[in-house]
């Protein structure tokens, strides 16, 4: 990655905030085990079942990737394979400009905690940075279920000059893990 796609992609940072220590899943299990009220926390997040093949060490694993649109069935891109992923680069959303649209995220959580999900994207036009989103996602326990985020209502650029093609990369982080994303994302008409 080049320089300045590393500084498209630097999450910002909250002043004042320091991530606690990270912790593996029995050391959660074991983390004050008579309290009542702290085990059915940590049952809510799933910590007694560990799931996830063992031959997969990822652990955020992004399921699908969709824009939602008012009176239209959503855009759902399958990202659940590694061919499903290539062929994402050659499927972009087509949307009207101006419109509302929210974009949204399936993802499953296997093997360990998440703490701290962010949900970074940068929209190129030509190569020129036209907007960067981040939104924090959360921390979730391991699941067999998918979880679902979705993000801020953002409204398309309009107008001749915002009319045509944009390329988006997403990039989820926990802690310091990424799964890293390259779609054609919209075509504005």
């Amino acid at each position: 990655m080049s320089s300045e796609q590393d500084d498209d992609f630097a999450p910002s940072q909250t002043t004042g905030y320091k991530p606690g220590e990270k912790k593996t899943l029995d050391e959660y299990k074991s983390l004050d085990a008579n309290d009542e009220s702290l085990n059915k926390w940590k049952e809510s997040l799933g910590l007694h079942k560990a799931t996830g093949p063992s031959d997969d060490p990822r652990r955020v694993v992004i399921l699908q990737l969709a824009l939602e649109v008012e009176g239209r069935p959503d855009v759902v891109l399958d990202l659940s394979t590694p061919d499903a992923l290539e062929k994402v680069k050659d499927q972009p959303f087509v949307i009207k400009e101006g419109v509302s649209y929210r974009m949204k995220v399936k993802f499953r959580v296997q093997h360990d905690v998440v703490a701290g999900l962010k949900y970074l994207q940068v929209i190129k036009r030509k190569g020129i940075r036209v907007d960067k989103t981040e939104e924090m996602i959360g921390s979730y326990g391991p699941n067999a279920e998918p979880y679902e985020k979705k993000f801020q209502v953002e409204e398309a650029p309009s107008g001749m000059l915002a009319r045509g093609h944009y390329d988006a990369k997403s990039k989820f982080i926990d802690d310091d893990n990424f799964t890293h994303i390259e779609w054609a994302w919209v075509r504005i008409l």
